[in-house]
């Protein structure tokens, strides 16, 4: 039997490790650093309320994402998420001389104009890297589901990013 002192080191390793990885999924869903630390939060808080019934701790990282979209999905619901999208950022910024900056505020800005059970499948499956399977685990539906969510975002992106499927590889 794991002690208390021993779960509560577990579970501050683990926010301690993936943190920085979560809170940036969390912002590709968001499109906002305020609210992603409150998706993140709100997750974590979750997970931790639910910490000893987690038998297989290798699969956190997995629970606390789908809290993550849970979180968002039921937020949105409830009208009270205030994000509107919009056809470019409203920031002022004026970029890196290299522009990767400025590409990621297009490729951001990109996302935020996708519904969001596209953006959650296309954040989950390139910018986490998961399989389609562990995708379709943390979102609740079938591989198939996955693979035509991120097709359609893509598809989506691509349009609103100036490209064609055709110079696109695939």
């Amino acid at each position: 039997p794991v002690t208390p002192g021993e779960e509560e080191s577990l579970f501050r390793s683990f926010v301690h490790g993936r943190s920085q990885a979560l809170a940036r999924s969390a912002y590709l869903l968001t499109g906002d650093h305020a609210v992603a630390e409150d998706l993140l939060q709100s997750a974590l808080t979750s997970t931790w309320l639910h910490w000893s019934r987690i038998k297989d701790k290798a699969l956190v990282e997995g629970y606390v994402r789908t809290s993550m979209i849970n979180t968002l999905t039921s937020w949105r619901r409830r009208r009270s998420y205030g994000e509107v999208p919009v056809a470019a950022p409203l920031d002022g910024s004026t970029g890196d001389p290299s522009g990767a900056a400025d590409d990621r505020l297009v490729i951001v800005a990109a996302l935020r104009r996708l519904p969001p059970r596209q953006r959650a499948a296309v954040v989950l499956r390139y910018y986490d890297d998961l399989t389609e399977a562990e995708t379709a685990e943390a979102l609740g539906c079938s591989v198939g589901t996955v693979k035509s969510q991120v097709a359609r975002g893509l598809r989506t992106m691509r349009a609103l990013l100036g490209e064609t499927s055709e110079r696109s590889p695939r």
